[in-house]
């Protein structure tokens, strides 16, 4: 994921492993407020989903939008992913 972001396809910036408050998100482009995150499977626990959510309002409240995908998404359909990440510039 990181390669095709910072390729700067997109035409803005993203940093990585960015902290925002007490969390640390995957990438975020601070010109746009996207947070994009990528889910491995142990997000797929029902403690874990609690915890994304609450760190979603959170980061949501601070002006931000977050879209999430899984791990698999990445590896098998980045081309999905590409489309959805434009969408949201």
């Amino acid at each position: 994921m990181w390669h095709v972001l910072s390729a700067n396809q997109f035409g803005v910036n993203f940093r990585r492993q960015h902290i925002i408050g007490e969390y640390i998100v995957d990438f975020v482009c601070i010109a746009k407020s996207l947070i994009i995150e990528i889910d491995g499977d142990y997000h797929l626990s029902s403690e874990q989903q609690k915890e994304d959510a609450t760190r979603t309002e959170w980061l949501e409240k601070q002006g931000f939008k977050v879209i999430r995908f899984a791990n698999d998404e990445v590896l098998n359909k980045i081309d999905d992913v590409i489309k959805t990440i434009e969408t949201n510039i």
